[in-house]
């Protein structure tokens, strides 16, 4: 204390102290709590090992003859339109979908003789008027493998590599 014979100066003084004690206690129990959610998370992703996941991307997962994406609106269009494009870049198909509302969609794309390894992309126009309503496209892709770095889980997809366990969008 400053001034030991101050009884308030003394009193404020120990209860600042035992403040600062307390939240070192605290700070480790978060981080302790932490790692166990971590932990836990990397258990949940195994179960996803072989399955597929929902990400930002814009490869045609293409199975049983039929190519299918997603995408997202920001608000509704008047217009979507998804093109498909071979490993080259040239448009190989389409679909005209119309008027969506806002939020996530799905597409099928009849794939014919495509198959999933040929690298085949799309890309979606969406439209509102004269303004890009587009937020994002979203491609279907493998969990191979759940790793984690001790503060995050990561999954590890047959396409997409490494992405953070917080990124995928949908688990199908």
């Amino acid at each position: 204390p400053m001034n030991p014979l101050d009884n308030a100066q003394v009193t404020s003084q120990m209860a600042q102290i035992n403040a600062v004690t307390g939240i070192e206690k605290l700070n480790t129990t978060v981080a302790g709590l932490n790692g166990q959610l971590v932990q836990l998370q990397a258990l949940q992703g195994a179960t996803l090992v072989g399955r597929d996941v929902t990400v930002v991307g814009n490869r045609l997962s293409v199975a049983d003859g039929v190519g299918v994406g997603g995408f997202e609106l920001t608000s509704a269009a008047d217009q979507v339109k998804v093109e498909i494009l071979n490993a080259a870049g040239i448009v190989t198909g389409s679909l005209e979908l119309g008027a969506q509302s806002a939020g996530r969609h799905a597409f099928e794309w009849p794939a014919g003789s495509v198959e999933d390894g040929d690298g085949h992309r799309f890309r979606v126009t969406a439209t509102a008027g004269s303004n890009n309503v587009l937020g994002a496209v979203l491609m279907r892709d493998r969990v191979d493998a759940v790793s984690s770095s001790g503060t995050a889980v990561s999954l590890e997809l047959r396409h997409s590599g490494a992405v953070d366990y917080d990124t995928v969008k949908a688990f199908n």
